[in-house]
């Protein structure tokens, strides 16, 4: 089980997998990061790269 720190905020989140942690750090986005979340500026590329920034981090703790 790994644990690791939202990337906006000092949250932390727990999962086996990127994708367990992913899910268990959701609601926290959903609630503390609502705007990030409904920001229509944001593309399918944030999306992407957003996932590969946060998939690295989390495979290096």
């Amino acid at each position: 089980m790994k644990t690791l720190k939202c990337d906006l905020c000092e949250v932390t989140a727990e999962g086996e997998t990127f994708e367990a942690w992913m899910e268990a750090l959701k609601p926290h986005y959903g609630t503390a990061h609502a705007d990030v979340m409904s920001d229509s500026s944001k593309t399918k590329e944030d999306m992407e790269n957003w996932m590969a920034e946060n998939k690295a981090r989390f495979e290096s703790v």
